[in-house]
């Protein structure tokens, strides 16, 4: 076990452990920390207490000190030029006609690194664009392709329910959700209904998933047939899983009559969850598509997550997580070409690991995969601004 204190950098972001030396901390103070990319200014989430060493990446990083009304007003400065940064670096894409949008321009607190987060349909060569931003703010420039999940977080907005999205104001992870979630809230199914403001299936459909499945568990479904406490057997017309109320058609003196009962007053048979309404095939698909985009958007995110993890921690980090798990369990469901191109690159190789002579008329050009598309190109400029 180890004492420690937790810390988050930007709104609603991702908590990191840091060693509270011989600081009285509380809850909101705001502390300098140093981190793989300098420091940085964070704010204090959970006080001091003990950690299970598995949950923890050594060596534990300390917090430098609390921070001052000098730290505060440069913190302050910090996010008044980012705007600058953001209109700059706006006018230089528009410039390169690079088909990308630009999200959030953001300075580490000593201003050793800049950037930038945009969101992209494809991979984009931004080389020229790296360059023209270091010779303008000279100093180091990272720019970042998140997913349209990460960039409503960092953006932030209101739902349709009125409050706040929950990924901007307290949900520090995503948490995976399906449409199974909808069904066992008895939510309409259609695509329109269930999804956010970002085009993927509402976070928070997971919050009251364990309380529908519950009390589920004690209801017939519409459509059933089950015994009543005062000797009548009909069929379920309606339930209202909260208040755990169902509405069942009876007969009464060859007479058709609708009442209500509690749950515990029937008895029946539970089979399986039927859908109340029959989907058309193109909703069918877009509830198809939007699972497989959520799928996806977990394991890209579980990726910047780490990525991040790493320049707060330094470049062990992430290797105690669940990330290789996941990442297995992603690649067999998606067996097929990736293993096997390796295997035959391999096995021309050889015992010697010396490569044969490549007749492939392609052999000089990038790929997919190759340093021309790399997302996260960092530039550290020359004394003069140049590259």
């Amino acid at each position: 076990m180890a004492e420690v204190v937790s810390v988050r950098f930007r709104t609603a972001g991702k908590l990191y452990y840091f060693d509270p030396c011989d600081f009285e901390i509380k809850k909101g103070n705001h502390v300098i920390v140093e981190t793989a990319r300098g420091m940085e200014y964070g704010t204090v989430i959970g006080e001091r207490r003990e950690v299970a060493e598995e949950n923890i990446v050594r060596p534990l990083k300390p917090i430098i000190r609390l921070a001052t009304e000098e730290d505060d007003a440069k913190e302050q400065e910090n996010l008044a030029i980012r705007e600058d940064a953001y209109k700059i670096c706006k006018e230089k894409i528009a410039k390169h006609a690079l088909p990308m949008k630009l999200v959030e321009a953001e300075y580490t607190f000593d201003r050793k690194k800049l950037m930038f987060y945009f969101t992209a349909d494809n991979r984009i060569d931004f080389r020229e664009l790296v360059k023209d931003l270091a010779a303008v703010f000279k100093t180091r420039i990272e720019l970042r392709q998140i997913g349209v999940r990460d960039e409503i977080k960092l953006l932030g907005g209101v739902g349709t329910c009125g409050r706040e999205f929950c990924c901007h104001s307290y949900l520090h992870e995503f948490a995976p959700v399906s449409i199974k979630m909808a069904k066992e809230q008895n939510l309409s199914l259609n695509p329109a209904n269930v999804s956010g403001v970002c085009g993927r299936l509402m976070c928070c459909l997971k919050n009251e998933e364990e309380t529908y499945e519950e009390l589920n568990r004690t209801m017939p479904n519409v459509g059933d047939t089950v015994s009543t406490n005062d000797g009548y057997k009909g069929e379920v017309v309606s339930v209202n899983v909260l208040r755990q109320k169902v509405r069942v058609v009876i007969e009464v003196k060859d007479e058709k009559e609708v009442r209500e009962y509690n749950s515990s007053e029937l008895s029946f048979k539970k089979n399986g969850r039927k859908e109340k309404e029959v989907l058309s095939d193109e909703d069918r698909k877009a509830l198809e598509l939007l699972e497989k985009q959520e799928r996806e958007d977990i394991i890209e995110t579980e990726r910047e997550q780490e990525e991040e993890a790493k320049e707060i921690y330094g470049k062990d980090a992430g290797r105690e997580k669940k990330r290789p798990e996941k990442k297995k369990d992603f690649d067999n469901a998606n067996k097929g070409s990736k293993p096997k191109e390796k295997k035959e690159w391999r096995d021309k190789k050889g015992e010697s690991g010396k490569g044969e002579k490549n007749n492939n008329p392609n052999a000089g050009k990038k790929n997919h995969n190759g340093h021309y598309h790399n997302n996260r190109r960092e530039s550290r400029p020359r004394p003069n601004g140049e590259e």
